[in-house]
């Protein structure tokens, strides 16, 4: 790997220096109102409302008028626009969204997802984030925060690399009725329904229908794609008092996708057995939220929130052996698990003195598993985490700003570990700051990973061990030193945000064969360095243009311990120069976005957004050449009396067919095509 120092790309040394020697140096007359009144508010770094200039690391918001501008339908394709992000759509594997790479499993485990502060990570999918069953209909989004680095600090382990924080909007923003389609080839067929009203004098609540089907990619080879989601989902706020208010959260989401490969076999001897056939997974997460409210002075106030997760999948078919082996025939459910989830949280926020914010906490939670295939005779497994975290923010001078954040954190199956970060943030003048930090987090592995003991067995021929958990696994550790830039230039109506960081993981966690078997165990000590900046400009008032761009570079070496393994399939040179041209390459080393914003004469409103993306790998065995995509959306919004609407027209892959998770570049049977995709889409509103 060779020097691990942490060395700024020349590229972003400029880009830092030349916005600062531009900056304005008479602004440092400017009262302290008009110093601190332009930056937008954050509340997922500290768990404070910050403004972006004060915050202890990177965050990008996407606001509605950029959901709906992006053609978006489903959630992840928004994440194309956050510098950094790399995402794919389902397929017959499971949609994916990661940060700077590292996107082993199914589920990409080292991104948290919060949705209206509850978490999303499963203890039943990998112990990541299952974006098919995300309980969230994307009209419903208010905006998105996406923390760029690692926060566990204040969301705990699973908020390893970064935070995706979805808010979604005011009931009392929602009243009345709303209808909505889309309607186009590959099957798409999309409806909504929602209402909106009041609940006595002063309370609102929301409820939302929505189902989602399409024909996926163009079936080819050996697979079958398809996806279905349906979503029941109702939020209600009361006003109890004039200090206290609830907020109540609960639903549904199903979501069914294509498992298995025509003609899939697996040998006993010379004889082949059926062992993968195409069949439908099918999932479902139900869930419940309180989230009570008191505010105990205009600058303090106290939250109490609870929340139960109850998750299943289920893929099951049946197999019956040939002839010549004994006439069996048994049931094989590999997906058929259930995960729950009880959460307690405490937050109390207050100001101890005239120059400092304070923010603590405590939060207990229960995930259970069950698996009959992972966790055979085991029951519900349960494991208890509990967290006690705070952030101090202080700012004693008008051109400085300081955040100090530590969290503890035990797991009963992981045991204890201490999150630290401290950041400093310097105002250079009202429209320019440059951010210095530090943080270290941990990530725990799934329950499975250090309990698990997964077999394929047909008694009395054939037994194999697939899996065995590793209890005493150590956490994946993360060091992060990051340099920040946030311009905000108002006479040019433009912003600029930069991030340059150094990652080190010196213990990455991976699956691999030791010679019985699959188990987790450290492998390889992984440095992950780069930049990354999103420039968004407001030319004109019917404009508007946001460009983000990433440049990053991973570089391993295998750990000792981990080489030493008698057995390992590290030890085969072929496997091991596969893990480690997955690591190096799990990201891009470049890739763009462009979002164009525009509204036309006549009342109609065109957007394109513009995708860059260099060559990756998603796992050992695929790869995604470097590809451009281009998507449109040309909407007409109408209003008649006291209805109204819109009618759009949206194209995804305007400029034909590429890959964008598992393509060779040679047009292989089995390659992922992502085709063109068009839709008309109607919504109406009472």
């Amino acid at each position: 790997m060779g020097n691990r120092s942490f060395q700024l790309p020349g590229r972003a040394l400029w880009i830092v220096a030349f916005a600062a020697a531009g900056a304005n140096c008479a602004a440092w007359a400017a009262d302290e109102d008009a110093y601190f009144s332009e930056f937008p508010l954050v509340a997922s770094v500290s768990r404070l409302p910050q403004r972006l200039a004060d915050a202890p690391t990177a965050v990008t918001v996407v606001d509605r008028d950029m959901i709906k501008a992006s053609g978006a339908r489903d959630l992840n394709d928004i994440f194309r626009l956050v510098p950094g992000f790399q995402t794919y759509p389902n397929n017959t594997e499971a949609a994916r969204v990661t940060y700077h790479g590292l996107g082993d499993g199914d589920y990409a485990p080292r991104v948290q997802v919060l949705i209206d502060g509850r978490s999303m990570y499963s203890p039943l999918f990998g112990g990541g984030v299952n974006w098919a069953t995300l309980p969230v209909a994307i009209e419903n989004i208010e905006r998105i925060e996406v923390v760029r680095g690692t926060n566990a600090v204040s969301y705990g382990s699973n908020a390893f690399l970064g935070v995706i924080n979805i808010i979604t909007v005011d009931p009392a923003l929602t009243r009345g009725f709303y209808v909505s389609t889309n309607f186009g080839n590959q099957n798409v067929r999309d409806y909504a329904l929602r209402v909106g009203g009041k609940i006595g004098e002063a309370s609102d609540f929301r409820f939302t229908y929505r189902q989602e089907n399409d024909d996926g990619l163009a079936n080819r080879a050996d697979w079958v794609d398809s996806y279905f989601s349906r979503l029941f989902d109702l939020r209600a706020d009361f006003v109890l008092s004039d200090r206290d208010s609830l907020q109540v959260s609960l639903g549904q989401v199903e979501g069914g996708t294509q498992n298995g490969r025509i003609g899939s076999v697996q040998r006993i001897g010379a004889i082949p057995v059926p062992d993968n056939p195409i069949r439908e997974l099918r999932q479902t997460s139900a869930y419940a939220q309180l989230l009570w409210r008191r505010a105990l002075s205009p600058s303090s106030d106290l939250q109490l929130r609870y929340s139960y997760v109850n998750e299943r999948s289920d893929d099951a078919f049946s197999v019956r052996l040939p002839a010549p082996l004994p006439s069996l025939s048994f049931s094989v459910n590999q997906s058929g698990d259930e995960g729950q989830r009880n959460e307690l949280e405490l937050q109390h926020s207050f100001q101890p003195g005239d120059a400092m914010r304070l923010v603590w906490g405590a939060s207990w939670r229960e995930d259970g598993t069950r698996s009959a295939w992972a966790l055979p005779g085991l029951g519900m497994v349960n494991r208890e985490v509990s967290r006690l975290f705070g952030n101090l923010e202080w700012k004693p001078l008008m051109w400085f700003t300081g955040n100090i954040g530590l969290a503890g954190e035990n797991d009963s199956l992981a045991g204890f570990h201490a999150l630290p970060r401290i950041s400093t943030n310097f105002h250079l003048n009202a429209e320019n700051t440059i951010r210095f930090g530090y943080s270290r987090a941990y990530r725990t592995g799934s329950t499975v990973d250090y309990l698990g003991n997964e077999k394929i067995s047909i008694p009395p021929v054939y037994s194999q061990t697939v899996f065995t958990g590793t209890p005493n696994l150590p956490a994946e550790r993360l060091d992060t030193f990051e340099i920040g830039y946030l311009g905000d230039w108002r006479a040019w109506r433009s912003s600029l945000d930069v991030r340059l960081y150094s990652e080190r993981i010196p213990n990455r966690q991976y699956r691999i064969d030791i010679g019985n078997g699959k188990s987790t165990i450290p492998i390889q000590d992984v440095h992950i360095s780069g930049v990354e900046y999103q420039f968004k400009w407001q030319p004109f008032e019917m404009t508007r243009l946001i460009l983000g761009q990433a440049f990053a570079k991973s570089d391993s070496e295998y750990l000792a311990s981990a080489l030493a393994l008698s057995g390992s399939e590290l030890l085969n040179p072929g496997r091991n120069q596969d893990i480690t041209n997955f690591t190096e390459n799990s990201m891009p080393r470049r890739s763009t976005s462009i979002l164009l914003m525009q509204k036309l004469p006549w009342g109609l409103e065109f957007s394109t957004a513009g995708y860059w993306q260099g060559k990756m790998k998603w796992s050992t065995t695929t790869e995604s050449q470097k590809y451009h995509r281009v998507d449109a959306r040309l909407g007409y919004p109408f209003r008649a009396g006291t209805w109204g609407g819109e009618i759009a027209f949206v194209v995804q892959s305007l400029n034909g067919a590429h890959g964008e998770y598992k393509a060779s570049g040679n047009s292989r049977p089995d390659d992922r095509v992502v085709e063109r995709r068009q839709w008309v889409s109607l919504r109406l509103d009472f």
